[in-house]
């Protein structure tokens, strides 16, 4: 089992903050950190959050949200081991050219540390201050993926799409490996694209939703596509293993790996104040007895 820690980059916002935690989540033992991403807060919306009861996101317009691509970069920049996600990068907004170098040039650079978490983006108005189109988003984003995979994988790429097209492209450097390519959202929209091109699962867990039906939809859509649906990581939150849950660790671990999941998900902000006792506790309490099983 692998665990994770979210969100990064909008609880430490500035480099220090950014440097600590990255320190510290990687001699605690956690595999990754997640960055989360929104471009712009529409002062007024009449779009419904999904992942609170109130519809509204709890983080208000000057709430800090720095670009996760170079968060990343500041806090790969500080470790050597840790692994960043993008949980999640909202896919239709970002030219694929521009994100395929930025993507590439992280991996280069972090010496493979990257996954690219992706999602389609729920808030229609951010989508038309951008000037990018909220409908067929999930459309865009396939073609988007296959577009950044053609990229990576060799010199002279070319792509012909309804969204993005080139010919005879070369991209540089190229990732140290295959960027893995992790599908968030709650929707079985989200479970089928995860099933048919995704290399990991993530339903957001702030949804109010059981996931396990989403990650059986995406090993059937796996299957039914002629992938291995085993070669998709199963990514999920466990409130019991939360500081202050009475739950037995071995427990909470052992349900989740009974379902399939491989990493599990916590919030940073339930590590606070104190992250410099709470996340090395963790670390021996939970991530080493367990993080081989």
């Amino acid at each position: 089992m692998k665990f994770a820690l979210h969100f990064g980059n909008n609880t430490f916002p500035d480099f220090a903050g950014a440097a600590r935690l990255a320190r510290l989540a990687e001699a605690a033992g956690f595999d990754s950190v997640l960055a989360v991403d929104h471009v712009v807060f529409p002062d007024n919306y009449t779009s419904t959050y999904p992942y609170a009861a109130s519809g509204r996101l709890p983080i208000g317009r000057t709430g800090a949200f720095p670009d996760p691509l170079i968060w990343i970069a500041y806090a790969a920049a500080v470790t050597t081991r840790l692994r960043f996600l993008t949980g999640v990068i909202i896919l239709p907004q970002r030219d694929p050219l521009v994100l395929a170098k930025q993507v590439a040039t992280l991996d280069h650079m972090s010496g493979g540390r990257f996954e690219l978490g992706i999602g389609v983006g729920w808030l229609k108005e951010e989508f038309e201050a951008i000037g990018v189109p909220f409908a067929r988003r999930g459309k865009r984003a396939d073609e988007y993926v296959a577009a950044l995979r053609a990229l990576w994988a060799a010199d002279g790429a070319s792509f012909a799409g309804e969204f993005v097209n080139f010919h005879e492209v070369s991209c540089n450097p190229k990732p140290v490996g295959r960027v893995p390519i992790v599908v968030g959202g709650h929707s079985e929209a989200a479970a089928r694209r995860a099933g048919r091109l995704g290399d990991g699962f993530f339903p957001s867990i702030g949804a109010q939703i059981d996931p396990l039906p989403l990650f059986e939809l995406a090993r059937r859509t796996a299957e039914a596509a002629g992938r291995d649906p085993d070669a998709i990581e199963m990514i999920a939150g466990c409130p019991d293993l939360l500081p202050g849950s009475t739950v037995d660790p071995q427990i909470a671990v052992e349900e989740r790996r009974r379902r399939g999941i491989g990493r599990i998900v916590l919030p940073v902000g339930a590590f606070l104040p104190d992250l410099e006792e709470s996340l090395p506790r963790f670390g021996e309490r939970v991530i080493r007895p367990f993080s081989s099983m």
